[in-house]
């Protein structure tokens, strides 16, 4: 079936979709480059924000293969209005899938975009995919396979971080193959 590698984008300027990487997330992504010189990569699908194109663009380079934009691996909108207790919001969206603040999505939602972009790759059948996309939504993606996965993981989650999942039968194993002190 092939195997995906799901990668939170390195450390940005901000959180908006054309900040860009810090002098550190700039290293970081070169790092990934090192990370993946062992691994042959078929595919790269990419957020459409810069932070995450960024991540990815050294790899890109290294080993000429074009970045697919993806809409769908876009992070997670909260909400349109600025929410003072956005992690409190955010927490909350973890135990109640379905909640939702003005203009903004629910966990459900995010994770079904998410999800069918995992799946039409999975359905590709290339032996190596890399999505790259943001906390949130990665957290979720990792929830959806995974019920164990709660507000405390996307917590854990470092920038970047990468995990492999593959794919038997109907069955999706995930693992966490991104070493922080890399």
């Amino acid at each position: 079936m092939g195997e995906i590698y799901v990668i939170r984008h390195c450390l940005a300027e901000g959180q908006s979709e054309d900040a860009s990487l810090t002098q550190e997330g700039k290293k970081q992504a070169e790092s990934l480059v090192d990370f993946f010189k062992d691994i042959k990569i078929d595919r790269i699908l990419s957020s459409p924000f810069l932070r995450a194109i960024q991540s990815i663009e050294p790899l890109s380079t290294k080993d000429n293969i074009t970045i697919e934009i993806e809409e769908r691996l876009s992070e997670r909108l909260l909400s349109t209005r600025d929410l003072p207790d956005w992690y409190e919001k955010l927490q909350a969206t973890f135990i109640d899938l379905d909640l939702t603040f003005d203009g903004g999505e629910s966990s459900k939602e995010a994770m079904n975009r998410i999800v069918n972009v995992v799946e039409e790759a999975f359905a590709r059948n290339v032996a190596s995919t890399v999505i790259v996309s943001h906390g949130n939504i990665i957290a979720l993606l990792l929830k959806y396979y995974d019920k164990d996965v709660d507000f405390q993981s996307w917590k854990n989650l470092s920038n970047p971080d990468v995990f492999r999942l593959s794919k038997k039968h109907s069955n999706v194993r995930i693992e966490r193959v991104w070493n922080p002190d890399f």
